[in-house]
């Protein structure tokens, strides 16, 4: 009876005609107004063991040059907290998920949990309910892996209190470092490559039929491009992958090593998918992969993101949709024209630039100029005007004189970026930046990149500024408990990588809603206002 209400499964054959797989039963809270937040479970309290045998570890799987980082504690997310179907399997493990590394994982772990539910387990929020602990972890960068790391720990010792635990590592820690993964922590008991996502349920099982420190990998081209998946985000919003791995070989970067070149997903499978999302409720539709202006490349036909924009903007329900991580290299002026005459495409994309220097993007093996930078930049601007650009930066690539680096610091003054990280250098094993001549000190690379966020704080005050007074459209995601304030999103904000706009309202606000907010402050990253009315 708890299940009559609940929602279905997206499967390939959605949108074709006919459908193979019976309704999936997820649990997704009624529409109402968000009270407080959900509270993740506590640390355990083995955290100064934790943290020494962190650094520890971190000596094992870093790189020679490690980069100093501070640690963002990523807990268990409750939006995993669902019950099974209604099949029973042999043997029913509560199951909790930890979520790390970017929105591409988020999806492998929504498929992740989708198989599991299947084979019937449940799962929980709570990490100290659980038979099963599933860390899903990232590997791209120094910091990635600390964090990777510190979680795997966190879980493990869950064990002093539930011997029985069970501890799995999957994503792409677990497919970078494979058996070493085990060998430096014995207490994990299984370790899963991307490859053999598909086979979770059959790990989880066997572990509980006694087997022992088990590791399941494969072939990169055989990572899933897609398949039937929960909703992990909240109900309004989520990502859509359309394809995995990379072709652009830049010399600082893992992923080729760890996801392999670019297979992008077909082109009707993703709309089907996109689809069943607008069904369930999605309303803004983020499209992500490594690089989401080369969908299509690896058929022989480049461009085809254009073609894929025209036949997501046609579907009801969808009223946003947001590329992420576009390459300047492939910002056509096709692109721009599918952008404009899309009119759910948002005008917002991520350009992850990493430097202005012609030296240095020769050396990172981008395929990019200064002036070509700067062409792209201003076309964007002139063809789409209200558009939002973020970037990324590096600082402290092997090499960068401090004249390469001033000429960072100028072109982020010109250009002026609506969102902008920098980060310092993180060396890479197996890359060809980190056996280059010419790395440079830790301090020097921290400072650096500290730098060039002190310039963008300016530019953020600036441009943050500006907008009180206007009157914005904003999407509801939920309220903060402690300052009562609901938390909503303008087309300018993808969710968890940029700010809010916290308002106050007297009525109630409901997620997954649009409302018009007058902006009557701000601060460096959020904008505060009133719904008018």
């Amino acid at each position: 009876a708890a299940l009559n209400s609940l929602r279905g499964e997206w499967s390939p054959e959605v949108g074709r005609g006919e459908s193979k797989h019976p309704s999936l039963p997820l649990a997704r809270a009624e529409r109402k107004p968000l009270n407080q937040k959900k509270k993740h479970p506590p640390r355990h309290q083995r955290a100064n063991l934790l943290k020494e045998k962190t650094a520890l570890l971190q000596q094992r799987f870093a790189p020679r040059h490690q980069r100093a980082s501070q640690l963002k504690n990523n807990p268990t997310s409750s939006r995993y907290n669902r019950p099974s179907r209604e099949k029973e399997s042999i043997i029913r493990m509560k199951i909790a998920c930890i979520s790390l590394g970017c929105p591409k994982n988020q999806v492998d772990l929504d498929v992740m949990v989708h198989i599991l539910l299947s084979a019937g387990h449940e799962t929980v929020a709570d990490l100290g309910e659980a038979d099963v602990i599933l860390v899903n972890t990232c590997g791209f960068i120094e910091s990635a892996k600390t964090e990777a790391i510190e979680n795997i720990l966190e879980a493990c010792s869950y064990k002093q209190v539930n011997p029985n635990l069970k501890v799995v590592v999957t994503g792409c820690l677990a497919e970078r470092y494979r058996s070493q993964i085990e060998e430096e922590i014995p207490e994990v008991d299984a370790v899963v490559g991307c490859a053999s996502n598909k086979a979770i349920d059959s790990i989880v099982a066997r572990l509980f039929n006694g087997e022992e420190h088990l590791e399941s990998y494969g072939l990169k081209k055989d990572f899933p491009l897609g398949g039937k998946r929960v909703i992990g985000t909240p109900a309004h919003y989520a990502y859509l992958k359309i394809a995995e791995g990379c072709n652009n070989r830049c010399h600082y970067c893992a992923i080729p090593g760890i996801r392999g070149p670019l297979r992008s997903r077909e082109m009707a499978d993703c709309v089907a998918e996109a689809r069943w999302l607008a069904g369930e409720g999605v309303k803004e539709l983020i499209i992500v992969a490594q690089d989401p202006t080369a969908y299509g490349e690896d058929w022989g036909k480049p461009g085809s993101i254009c073609e894929l924009l025209d036949k997501l903007n046609r579907i009801d329900g969808i009223q946003w949709i947001r590329i992420m991580y576009a390459y300047p290299e492939r910002i056509t002026d096709e692109f721009i024209a599918a952008m404009k005459r899309n009119e759910k495409v948002l005008p917002y994309l991520d350009l992850p630039i990493q430097h202005c220097n012609d030296t240095i993007l020769k050396n990172m093996n981008r395929r990019s100029t200064r002036a070509e930078l700067l062409e792209v930049i201003g076309k964007l601007r002139r063809e789409i005007p209200d558009i939002t650009l973020r970037t990324t930066l590096i600082a402290g690539f092997p090499g960068e004189t401090e004249e390469q680096f001033e000429d960072l610091c100028s072109f982020v003054k010109e250009v002026q970026f609506d969102r902008l990280g920098c980060f310092a250098y993180s060396a890479e094993e197996n890359t060809v930046a980190a056996k280059m001549d010419g790395q440079i000190e830790q301090e020097v690379k921290d400072r650096r990149a500290e730098l060039v966020m002190q310039i963008q704080t300016g530019i953020m005050a600036q441009k943050q500024a500006a907008k009180v007074g206007q009157t914005v459209r904003v999407l509801c995601d939920g309220v903060d408990d402690e300052s009562g304030l609901y938390l909503c999103r303008t087309a300018a904000d993808a969710p968890e990588v940029d700010g809010n706009v916290c308002v106050s309202s007297e009525e109630p606000l409901y997620p997954g809603e649009f409302y018009d907010v007058l902006v009557e402050d701000s601060d460096l990253y959020d904008l505060y206002g009133t719904v008018v009315k």
